[in-house]
């Protein structure tokens, strides 16, 4: 997320936009360091957002904290109960179901992807699922292929359906970033694109489907969804914004409204910062994998990696290590994490202003929601 957030963020200099005063808010039964989170809160849209909202959980202790607006240009405050577009986060949900199937021997991490896709992809009896799943696979990100913010023309496919053919062809359609799969680190949304059909092939049912069967109604996410193809966020939400330039200069445009289908398995899915954390808990807390897929799951792609099957992780700076991922969906940016043992979680979500980058402040957050 960094690398794409920081490229707006260059692009958009020009652009001004006036600072919204923040206003946190907490839950009911906050934790003893509630003003040091709201203070990072604050500071995470002094440093690039219109808005944000964060939940942490440590047992049985809960902060629910929101800052800045749910929308430019109004005092309206963030719904702390705000749903968003998860971005990348979505492919950890769809990792565990990849995973659970290989549990249940319907697929193997080490099928091809040409035992499930003949013909699809160019190479692929040499691409395996575990490629796919921890970006090794060589395979060009198809969203390198498509116009992108700043340019105007970006907005025009905003209602566009995109099937997940159409995206891997244009993939394929480009050299590999790696002559073999395995060998090197290149994150690609194609990958989770071919996961998500993988899934239908091996169950007969849309992954959508999937996710919602075997992860959101059991876990009681109730405002987690698979959007497919519809285009706004139910319930209440923060609207979030892109950065364009055209004849009058650069400006935030408002992309709360989108066809989702853009981002497909590898990214389309909404949730709230309750939801997430709930999800990353009971994925690390062993509810989901059996104890080998979970440690499959935390095993990085190449040595001294930091991804895994689906799964991030980083050190805190009092050196708690913690699990989840990261989610990047243009107008929206999000950040899921929880401790080894699912105990202690974190979760935030912002709507990017573009004035700045807000990355460093969410880390500060990250740090201080972990470290007390």
């Amino acid at each position: 997320m960094r690398r794409v957030n920081r490229a707006l963020v260059t692009l958009a200099t020009a652009l001004a936009v006036v600072a919204v005063p923040a206003a946190a808010s907490a839950a009911p039964r906050p934790a003893p360091h509630d003003a040091a989170l709201r203070e990072r809160l604050d500071a995470v849209v002094s440093a690039g957002a219109v808005g944000a909202l964060a939940e942490v959980r440590d047992g049985r202790r809960v902060w629910r904290g929101t800052a800045g607006t749910a929308e430019q240009g109004t005092t309206r405050p963030v719904p702390a109960d705000g749903r968003f577009r998860m971005g990348s986060i979505t492919k950890t949900f769809l990792a565990t179901v990849v995973l659970q199937l290989a549990a249940e021997d319907r697929l193997a991490l080490d099928d091809s992807v040409e035992r499930w896709l003949p013909g699809t992809v160019p190479g692929g009896e040499r691409i395996t699922l575990r490629h796919l799943l921890n970006h090794t696979s060589g395979l060009y990100d198809y969203k390198r292929t498509l116009t992108m913010p700043p340019s105007p023309a970006f907005l025009d496919d905003r209602l566009r359906t995109w099937t997940a053919s159409e995206l891997v062809d244009r993939a394929v359609a480009q050299p590999p970033t790696s002559t073999t799969p395995g060998t090197a680190y290149a994150y690609s949304n194609t990958d989770y694109v071919l996961l998500g059909q993988i899934v239908e092939q091996a169950t007969g049912r849309s992954y959508a489907d999937e996710i919602t069967a075997r992860i959101i109604r059991p876990l009681g996410l109730h405002s987690t969804s698979v959007p497919g193809t519809s285009p706004r966020i139910p319930g209440p939400h923060p609207h979030g914004y892109v950065p364009v330039v055209d004849a009058d200069g650069m400006r935030l445009v408002d992309y709360t409204v989108m066809n989702p289908s853009l981002m497909g398995a590898s990214g389309e899915m909404i949730s709230t910062t309750h939801d997430l954390n709930r999800f990353v808990s009971a994925l690390l807390g062993g509810r989901l994998l059996p104890d080998d897929l979970l440690d499959e799951m935390r095993t990085p792609g190449l040595e001294h990696g930091t991804y895994g099957l689906g799964l991030t992780w980083r050190t805190t700076a009092c050196g708690v290590p913690v699990y989840g991922n990261d989610g990047d969906a243009l107008a929206y940016q999000t950040w899921s994490f929880t401790t080894a043992d699912g105990r202690r979680t974190a979760t935030v979500a912002l709507t990017p202003d573009f004035r700045g980058d807000a990355e460093d402040a969410v880390d500060a957050f990250l740090d201080r929601a972990f470290c007390g």
